[in-house]
């Protein structure tokens, strides 16, 4: 049985922060609209495919090669630039704010755990006035490794100071969820992204339409 969290983790891109206005700018730079998810999705395998090998490049220089790739090899490092430099820009998502107002209401902590920078993810948080609800930002730089092997959770864990079983891990991503869960985290996922819950993962502790179904779920809970 899982019980109500004393913290919880949010995942970064995407869960909290929109990629949308990136859409754009690749545009602007001759390639279709729809390479923005073809981009993404390239980029989080990249990153994964790193640290299976026992590798690590830091999330902006995975961007950068993920981007020259879907490109062709034909874009510039204007081009290139053009689009990365557009994260510095990026709003919250539109769910962001309640989810995490619901949860420090009801005396729940907030986290961040980022597969990019703690840096950029904390100047996002102020830039989107979501800083004050964030307690810490944990980076997987930190260890040198891509969501979601069960050494990023662990060290999560150790950075916010309490057991697996009294923190929570939120995501739009069934990857990151089934990660957390078997590093004994309880988990929420949020559908408006994949909409389906891929079978091959172990499935969420909770499930709800946005962050906001997530957070009120969590509080929910029973007290352990």
């Amino acid at each position: 049985m899982v019980h109500r969290p004393h913290t919880v983790a949010f995942d970064v891109v995407e869960t909290l922060i929109s990629l949308e206005p990136l859409r754009a700018r690749f545009v602007e730079i001759g390639l279709h609209a729809s390479t923005l998810e073809r981009w993404f999705d390239r980029m989080l395998r990249d990153g994964m495919a790193l640290t299976l090998a026992g590798d690590y490049e830091p999330f902006p220089a995975v961007g950068k090669a993920a981007l020259r790739v879907i490109g062709g090899g034909r874009l510039s490092d204007e081009d290139v630039a053009h689009v990365m430099d557009g994260f510095a820009t990026l709003p919250a998502q539109p769910d962001a704010e309640q989810a995490m107002r619901v949860l420090t209401e009801a005396g729940i902590g907030v986290v961040c755990l980022s597969n990019g920078a703690r840096e950029s993810t904390e100047a996002f948080l102020e830039r989107s006035g979501l800083d004050r609800f964030v307690d810490q930002v944990i980076s997987v730089a930190d260890v040198r490794m891509w969501k979601p092997p069960r050494a990023v959770y662990d060290h999560a864990l150790s950075r916010i100071g309490r057991p697996a079983e009294e923190v929570a891990l939120v995501a739009v991503h069934a990857f990151d969820c089934h990660g957390a869960h078997a590093a004994g985290l309880t988990t929420g996922w949020a559908g408006r992204l994949e909409r389906h819950y891929a079978e091959i993962f172990t499935r969420a502790d909770v499930l709800g339409d946005d962050l906001v179904d997530v957070a009120k779920a969590l509080t929910a809970l029973s007290a352990r």
